[in-house]
């Protein structure tokens, strides 16, 4: 019985940090998957249209090569303008979630240790949240948004 106790102690603690470890990989490994498939139907609907082409058709006639949910993704690509809007709206949202977690950490640890200078814990995240709000401010697109 003694040996079960010590398989515990030796299990536990890996199968704790396994899950955090496949859910990262397996996203990772999704991510990877989804591009290379969305990369190959994009190609093989250039190929397809290459084949038309050169069997006669009329490009004008054939359907369009599909997007496959790379989105606003190649407008951004296409229009700098488009791509500079992008990156200042997701810093602002970032920089709010980011300020008002360090606010609401900051509070919380006041009312749970009032005694304490904990809540001063908070102060990290909402400068850094104020931090992607200024870089929001200075990348933002001159014309406004």
């Amino acid at each position: 019985m003694h040996f079960i106790g010590d398989l515990e102690d030796t299990i536990l603690p890996i199968m704790v940090f396994s899950i955090p470890i496949v859910a990262i990989v397996g996203g990772i490994t999704m991510g990877i998957v989804r591009t290379m498939t969305q990369s190959r139907i994009i190609e093989n609907a250039q190929r397809e249209r290459i084949a038309a082409i050169q069997a006669g058709i009329d490009p004008s006639k054939l359907p369009p090569i599909p997007n496959t949910d790379f989105g606003e993704s190649t407008d951004v690509v296409r229009d700098p303008e488009v791509g500079q809007r992008r990156r200042t709206n997701g810093l602002m949202v970032g920089g709010v979630v980011t300020l008002f977690t360090g606010i609401g950490l900051a509070v919380f640890f006041l009312f749970m240790d009032a005694g304490s200078n904990s809540w001063a814990i908070g102060m990290i995240p909402a400068f850094i949240g104020f931090g992607l709000l200024l870089s929001a401010f200075l990348v933002r697109p001159r014309g406004g948004i």
